[in-house]
């Protein structure tokens, strides 16, 4: 069968916050345009009066499915631990949480959950039994700067990464092969395998600061640098730079967070896959194919292919945030962007 199409409705957020798509016409788009099937939401940008739905909103989003023969890929759970106001959730209440999300996911007809990367794996293993009982994956999101294996790499000490368990492939490996269950896994981003910053990222960061040559620094010598050296290095050549620290670290990336090699050894594991990108390009030579020239992807693609993956991965638009700022007379067509991903992700996998 090979790998499957997708597509995260995340990606199309900007036309639904100005009403030009509501989820249905999401769903037409994928169906009628893309030619595909599979459909990812996030649970509050979709779902009714989520976390509770009325059944009405239930028969609503299933009977549209089945009109356009779609399949429910992944519902993404965000997991608001702060929801209460008046304290934040303890594990055992984020495990009610999860499974009460969980069982949604099944009555919606999704087929894997996706929590955050930040979810305590004991919040995973005490919702893990009702995930069993409903026939629903939970898998867990390997999202950039996480590797997909620790290897030799060290667990960072600052920054956003710092919250991130480098652990977290082995921790879910060791939770499936304990239990024996087959309904955990994993969620790989295509983030991972980011090696550069994305040229919407560099053209916001330059529009947004007083020190643009800070930025430039960055993009030519950060390489050359550890992360802990860079900051220290930067400041000492542009004392009066306004640049935060994870602007700081998102313009010095120049490798990828993710070994592609690794894929071979979760393929049983991966549950969907995040297809992440920010800006599809034309190849020079190449007319209408297109690129994301910040994130690998044949060599991914190419190994999740020579393993013999026939999960779905699913475009996850997220440029459009780096270019709100302009104007909405400048937005970047979202569906153009989803519609160019998947012309690249059937030429690379041969469809």
């Amino acid at each position: 069968m090979g790998i499957k199409r997708g597509v995260s409705l995340y990606s199309y957020q900007q036309e639904q916050f100005f009403g030009q798509m509501d989820w249905k016409a999401q769903i037409r788009e994928v169906h009628d345009n893309l030619k595909t099937d599979g459909i990812e939401i996030i649970d509050e940008a979709v779902i009714r009066r989520y976390p509770f739905p009325s059944e009405e909103f239930v028969f609503d989003f299933r009977n549209y499915m089945a009109r356009y023969n779609m399949t429910a890929v992944t519902m993404d759970v965000y997991m608001d631990v702060h929801q209460f106001r008046d304290h934040v959730m303890t594990h055992g209440e984020a495990a009610e949480r999860l499974k009460n999300d969980i069982r949604l996911a099944a009555k919606l007809g999704f087929k894997n959950v996706r929590p955050l990367c930040l979810v305590p794996i004991d919040v995973i293993e005490a919702a893990l039994p009702v995930a069993e009982e409903c026939n629903v994956r939970i898998g867990k999101e390997i999202h950039a700067p996480l590797p997909i294996f620790k290897g030799n790499k060290e667990q960072p000490t600052r920054g956003m990464a710092a919250a991130l368990d480098f652990r977290m492939t082995e921790q879910i490996l060791e939770l499936a092969d304990r239990t024996g269950s087959k309904h955990v896994g994993i969620v790989p981003d295509f983030g991972i395998f980011q090696h550069s910053p994305s040229q919407v990222a560099v053209a916001y960061t330059k529009r947004h600061t007083k020190t643009p040559e800070a930025v430039d620094f960055l993009l030519e010598n950060s390489r050359n640098y550890s992360m802990d050296e860079i900051h220290v290095v930067l400041r000492e050549k542009y004392p009066n730079h306004d640049l935060n620290m994870m602007t700081v670290e998102k313009m010095s990336l120049h490798e990828m967070s993710g070994d592609p090699e690794d894929l071979r050894k979760i393929i049983p594991y991966i549950v969907s896959i995040h297809g992440k990108f920010y800006q599809m390009t034309e190849i020079p030579g190449k007319p209408g194919q297109y690129e994301d020239k910040a994130i690998d992807y044949e060599t991914p693609m190419r190994i999740l292919q020579e393993c013999g993956y026939e999960g779905y991965i699913d475009s996850e638009y997220e440029g459009q945030r780096d270019q709100q700022d302009m104007g909405f007379e400048n937005l970047p067509d979202s569906v153009e962007e989803v519609r160019r991903h998947h012309e690249m992700l059937k030429r690379l996998s041969g469809e």
